[in-house]
């Protein structure tokens, strides 16, 4: 009886996950995970500083344009801190979303030549994400520590829901990916709607308090549009843990919470689907 290495078997079902295949993939794994990061900053001046210095320069030129000339305020949150953890948010949730949507278009050509379990390529990719986020953190760390300790007038502190912070980046990653998978399957045959959902992620960031409080929009009928994006309970809940400030919502968490495993579930049914024949395709 003949031994074989690796045995690829057909699928049973939609959900029928190779877990133990991506186990068994674990080293493959980690070489996606340092290749999403080392090319970021491979051949670059500063190099692995530019994590720390994307947020930096978002949340200058996000205070200078939306508080200083738009006056928008942020309440009775420090500015600099206000924007910076949504940036440090949205960014992820943002990369998470890139990583589902060109999962295929970005792999074929190592999909098309070796075999290993698909959702290898999309999970190292929100791995590797996390860990840009958390360097990421550290000047909203930095920041936190300022306004704590060192602006008398400002009255902020940790609460204890701060401990569920893991929670928020899995939810922002849970969404992220599954958004992002459910567009590849259409971005795979129909290549112009790239550029459509570039324009729907902007419109989606300006419809998450990422540089705005929910408590501005004045307007009832929008405030319940808003309330609908599933990412809006996130970025509010995460600003009081860090903060104090403000009230933890926690209808708009389980809503969160629901919808990221609903998109999830959604999304994986599709790349299960999509990864048979996506070949054929591109």
């Amino acid at each position: 009886m003949e031994h074989w290495d690796i045995v690829i078997k057909p699928r049973k079902g939609l959900l029928d996950i190779d877990l133990k295949g991506i186990w068994q993939y674990r080293d493959l794994f980690k070489q996606y995970v340092k290749r999403d990061i080392v090319t970021i900053y491979k051949q670059t001046v500063f190099g692995p500083l530019w994590f720390l210095i994307q947020p930096i320069l978002t949340t200058v030129m996000y205070k200078f344009v939306f508080a200083n000339i738009a006056g928008i305020s942020t309440g009775d949150i420090p500015a600099d801190l206000f924007y910076m953890s949504g940036v440090v948010l949205w960014n992820y949730f943002s990369a998470c979303f890139v990583t589902g949507q060109t999962v295929f278009t970005g792999n074929s050509n190592v999909f098309s030549k070796v075999y290993f379990p698909r959702l290898v390529a999309p999970l190292s990719g929100i791995t590797s994400g996390l860990i840009k986020a958390l360097i990421q953190s550290i000047p909203l760390i930095f920041c936190w520590f300022y306004f704590t300790y060192f602006e008398p007038l400002v009255s902020i502190h940790l609460t204890w829901e701060f401990c569920l912070f893991p929670l928020f980046f899995l939810l922002v990653a849970l969404m992220g990916l599954g958004c992002g998978l459910i567009v590849s399957a259409l971005t795979v045959k129909y290549r112009d709607l790239n550029n459509l959902v570039t324009f729907g992620l902007q419109l989606w960031m300006y419809a998450t308090p990422v540089i705005y409080p929910i408590s501005i929009t004045g307007d009832r009928t929008l405030s319940r549009f808003l309330y609908l994006n599933p990412l809006q309970g996130l970025f509010t809940d995460f600003r009081y843990m860090l903060t104090g400030i403000g009230f933890m919502d926690w209808m708009s968490l389980l809503y969160s919470v629901i919808f990221a495993l609903a998109i999830l579930f959604v999304g994986v049914v599709i790349f299960t689907k999509q990864e048979r024949t996506f070949m054929d395709t591109i």
